[in-house]
């Protein structure tokens, strides 16, 4: 199995010990009553993205690219599990069209791309226990392959747990799940949807 591996050190550990620290915050915040606390939720969540910012702002060298073609529309976000096997949102999906072109966040070597049940996954190891995935796609790309940010990877299609035209995008630190907006810099355009 090919690894991707950074020639980033101890400051590479930080920014990851950061970024979990934050995730954990944003998890916490948000939990899995977000939308009947929404004004203390959304202070919490604000406070979190901040503190995230600022401890991510010097030490994180460049941005995630959205994996998804403009305009970027979050259908639905990030909701962490209060437990590892309790249910969540294990990332977020996004609006896209069927066939769009789908292209890697960020440089890393193709660690997963295929069928699973059914639809298809593209995974991407970014290095430092950072992995990202989107499904369902029609993978361009073959496992081992090494990507930069912005090569496609594939092309938008069905399966899942998405409806029609539309993508799930999840990234995993050292095998647990947080939000992708930890790497994507925030929402591209908040959009206050309404629970079902």
């Amino acid at each position: 199995m090919t690894m991707f591996t950074s020639p980033r050190s101890g400051a590479a550990r930080r920014r990851r010990r950061a970024r979990v620290a934050a995730a954990a915050v944003l998890s916490a915040a948000i939990g899995s009553g977000f939308a009947s606390t929404m004004p203390a939720a959304a202070r919490d969540v604000a406070q979190a993205d901040a503190a995230m910012h600022r401890a991510a702002a010097t030490e994180r060298p460049e941005q995630w690219l959205w994996p998804v073609p403009a305009p970027v529309r979050v259908v639905s976000p990030f909701r962490a599990p209060p437990t590892p096997y309790a249910p969540g949102h294990r990332g977020i999906d996004l609006d896209v069209e069927h066939t769009a072109v789908i292209i890697a966040p960020a440089a890393g070597v193709v660690s997963f791309a295929g069928r699973v049940v059914d639809r298809g996954v593209v995974a991407i190891d970014h290095g430092d226990g950072v992995v990202s995935a989107i499904e369902p796609v029609e993978a361009v790309v073959t496992e081992g392959a090494v990507v930069d940010a912005g090569d496609p990877i594939g092309t938008a299609a069905s399966g899942g747990h998405c409806a029609a035209e539309c993508a799930h995008f999840g990234v995993r630190i050292d095998g647990e799940y947080v939000s992708p907006f930890l790497f994507l810099g925030g929402l591209p355009q908040a959009v206050l949807l309404p629970m079902p």
